[in-house]
């Protein structure tokens, strides 16, 4: 792992342009707002990118909506916060990608049915700490998180939330490496999303029966049989088919710990 550190450090370096626009039914000024401009890194989440955004466009709506949950949508399509922000870029502007990626901000209609209510941080960062112990569970049976101190979690999720790429890494290179020169993972944490949103999971080893690397090519076969020319998208990079799932989840996965894959 020691000798991919550039790649660990070029993953996590990624960032998106992104313009957010507030939503035109919701402006109560004269003067219409300027559009709001940010550069966020990919592997985070909107919850911990928008503190600013949200104090610009407050001034612009009814102050009776101003307590209410912002929530953001692109082309009609409400953005779920607990992806992250490069993963939802991928599934819905990957075949057609135009920078700035330019969002609306709405603070009412919130859709109750279509995402989970984030009244604060706390809910993101116990949403984030859960799926790393899942996927925790599918690599080493649970063994590496249940021995981490309290002071291990926060570091991780401060490193997360502060962008700061050694203080996550210094803990989180325990769950991203393999236990034992042959052993590898028991199972590698992966989803496998269509372009319409939907989630594919299911129990993937890195291996084949005969002890050889399992590559991607095998999962598209596994997953879509009937399909031709399936291909697989993540952190913006169309994947080649014959890269080895194991070096795939200890380089390519995001922070929790999972490898989000589009369908292209």
């Amino acid at each position: 792992m020691a000798n991919d550190r550039e790649v660990l450090r070029e993953i996590w370096d990624g960032k998106l342009p992104i313009c957010f626009q507030l939503d035109q039914e919701e402006i109560m000024e004269i003067q219409q707002p300027d559009p709001f401009y940010v550069m966020v890194p990919r592997l985070s989440y909107f919850p911990l990118v928008t503190d600013k955004m949200k104090r610009h466009f407050l001034r612009y709506i009814s102050q009776e909506n101003a307590d209410s949950e912002m929530w953001l949508d692109y082309n009609g399509q409400p953005l779920k916060w607990h992806y992250p922000i490069g993963f939802l870029y991928d599934l819905y502007c990957g075949s057609d990608s135009q920078l700035p990626w330019t969002l609306t901000v709405h603070f009412t209609k919130f859709p109750e049915t279509i995402l989970l209510r984030c009244p604060n941080k706390d809910v993101v960062e116990a949403h984030f700490m859960s799926t790393i112990k899942e996927a925790d569970v599918l690599k080493h049976r649970g063994q590496v998180m249940s021995t981490m101190q309290k002071k291990d979690h926060n570091q991780l999720w401060l490193g997360l939330q502060n962008d700061k790429f050694d203080q996550f890494w210094a803990i989180n290179r325990r769950l991203m490496e393999s236990h034992g020169e042959n052993e590898g993972f028991k199972h590698v944490p992966i989803r496998v999303y269509s372009d319409d949103g939907t989630c594919n999971q299911r129990l993937v080893s890195p291996k084949n029966n005969d002890g050889s690397r399992k590559v991607l090519q095998q999962l598209i076969s596994e997953l879509f049989p009937d399909k031709i020319e399936v291909k697989l998208r993540t952190h913006g990079i169309m994947i080649p088919p014959d890269t080895p799932l194991q070096w795939l989840s200890e380089h390519m996965s995001y922070p929790d710990n999972f490898l989000h894959l589009c369908v292209c």
